[in-house]
């Protein structure tokens, strides 16, 4: 039995919830929601979104920066500017050499994968045009706007700069994580499951991101978990790979890359930056969540960006299924499960812990049956 919850399954669940409040408050104008304000002191992780600190630069410094959550609206004194803006800069590539892939022409091209997250504009340069089918399951918002969950997961995906599988396509399903109830997300990966159906060899959908988790130990869904397990198992026989946050059957833990060095794998750490993280399944892979920068549009036609200085477990998923749409445009022929079985033969070993290391896979795909 789970004795507590650790400090990682709060972390999966911080960003979505984050932002559903802020799907929320956004409603209501005369709660000044995107409304920068000044702030009289700062803290290492601090969320300063839409702040302005321009009036407490005695409390900065470089090292401190890359570890806040910001976006474009953010104010900086003059003096840390340039250098925020260069943190911006670098959170957008994915490291661990998989830009190197994309000069390849390794890009995902000719993929088709799916996401089931928070509502969306279709619009931000970064996914304009690779969504090819969207749809709703309970959000109800209008077409103008967007949560911050979901651009982000969809350019760690396939965003032009930011995503590992910029050429891969999405089906994108709306579903209201605010809910707590698991049935929209089942609803979702049915939905997934019979358009798979009809879709001709060559064009089915090979994996589906879920950055939250929809039953098992410590969800906060709190209704239907059984659906969302019924759900899973049907996608799983149907030969579609589902990549959630569960902490059962799910296989990712984060990681973070070194700030200055985000293609050395050996100087990757486990868990997030600056929360102790207690490793309880070594069998997972991690995945680098921090330090990114992801597409924002809470509406449509507002492009920009944001940077986490430390990401949750949500960044991972897209993250994975974007090197496994790698792998699938060099083979499309096997199979999700043996995917994952490469991706662990190929992992880097650290203290006994497996890290995701995209080159070696790749290689290994290239290989494969050869």
């Amino acid at each position: 039995m789970y004795k507590k919850i650790s400090s990682k399954l709060i972390l999966i669940y911080v960003f979505g919830f984050l932002s559903i409040i802020l799907l929320f408050i956004k409603c209501k104008k005369d709660k000044g929601f995107q409304k920068i304000t000044e702030i009289s002191s700062v803290i290492p992780y601090q969320d300063i979104r839409w702040k302005d600190l321009r009036k407490i630069e005695s409390q900065l410094d470089s090292s401190m920066i890359k570890t806040f959550w910001f976006n474009e609206k953010t104010i900086f004194p003059d003096k840390y500017a340039d250098y925020a803006k260069s943190v911006m800069d670098n959170g957008k590539n994915p490291g661990l050499g998989v830009n190197s892939l994309h000069e390849q022409g390794i890009t995902g091209k000719g993929v088709s994968v799916a996401i089931i997250d928070q509502n969306i504009c279709l619009d931000h340069p970064e996914f304009f045009e690779k969504i090819i089918e969207y749809y709703d399951v309970g959000c109800h918002t209008p077409s103008y706007k967007s949560s911050m969950h979901g651009p982000a997961v969809a350019s760690l995906l396939v965003g032009n700069f930011i995503g590992t599988a910029p050429d891969a396509k999405i089906y994108y399903v709306a579903a209201p994580s605010w809910t707590n109830d698991a049935k929209f997300y089942a609803d979702a990966l049915n939905w997934i499951i019979e358009k798979n159906n009809s879709l001709p060899e060559g064009e089915k959908i090979r994996a589906v991101s879920v950055s939250a988790a929809p039953s098992g130990p410590g969800t906060l869904f709190t209704k239907n978990n059984s659906m969302w397990d019924s759900a899973y198992n049907k996608a799983i026989n149907a030969g579609i790979l589902v990549i959630d946050c569960n902490q059962d059957h799910g296989i990712t833990n984060p990681c973070y890359y070194d700030f200055n060095y985000p293609e050395d794998i050996s100087k990757c750490t486990f868990g997030y930056p600056g929360i102790d993280f207690n490793i309880e399944d070594s069998t997972k892979i991690f995945v680098p969540a921090s330090y990114r920068t992801t597409a924002e549009e809470y509406n449509k036609g507002a492009f920009s960006y944001q940077y986490t200085g430390c990401g949750g477990l949500s960044w991972a998923e897209p993250y994975l299924v974007g090197i496994l749409a790698l792998g699938w445009q060099l083979h499309p022929n096997i199979s999700g499960q043996e995917m994952i079985r490469l991706l662990r033969k190929t992992s880097y070993i650290k203290n006994g812990m497996s890290i995701i290391q995209p080159i070696v896979f790749i290689d290994s795909v290239k290989l494969y049956n050869r």
